[in-house]
């Protein structure tokens, strides 16, 4: 049976929120936005590659940086993968986009990467336990003089 309805003016009023309008309205506790840009494509004297930009904005204590953006080429994203799976041996890693051998310059392949490698970071960066056990994840997504040799196992 339907309910019946009732006229605004007999509606019971919401109790107020106890919560300040800071604490409605503020910083949360924990935060964490990654955003992979779109991808650059650039010329070297091995060859053209494209880099993409990753942006960081945090207000979690383990990152030294509210503020960060790098660059990074697919191959960093790769060799950072096997280094989470190396360390993490208990957090399923995700898998990244499939390497591209042919038109990997094309841009809906390169839209289809970017989107694949920004949901990678997404889900490596906002796991606790890999925020808190991975020596390399940090400084991969802050650190522009990032030097992978210097995390070699």
């Amino acid at each position: 049976m339907p309910r019946p309805s009732r006229a605004f003016d007999t509606t019971t009023r919401l109790r107020p929120n106890d919560q300040s309008l800071d604490d409605q309205y503020g910083e949360p506790e924990n935060f964490l936005e990654i955003s992979v840009g779109m991808p650059v494509i650039r010329n070297d004297r091995n060859g053209r590659y494209a880099d993409y930009e990753i942006e960081c904005f945090t207000n979690i204590p383990l990152f030294k940086l509210k503020h960060s953006s790098v660059r990074r080429r697919y191959s960093d994203f790769e060799w950072l993968r096997d280094m989470l799976t190396k360390e993490s041996e208990r957090v399923n890693i995700p898998p990244l986009p499939g390497k591209v051998l042919f038109n990997r310059f094309d841009k809906d392949v390169l839209k289809s990467r970017h989107e694949n490698l920004q949901r990678f970071l997404q889900i490596v960066a906002g796991h606790p336990l890999l925020q808190t056990g991975s020596k390399v994840l940090i400084p991969f997504i802050q650190d522009p003089s990032f030097d992978r040799k210097t995390y070699e196992m």
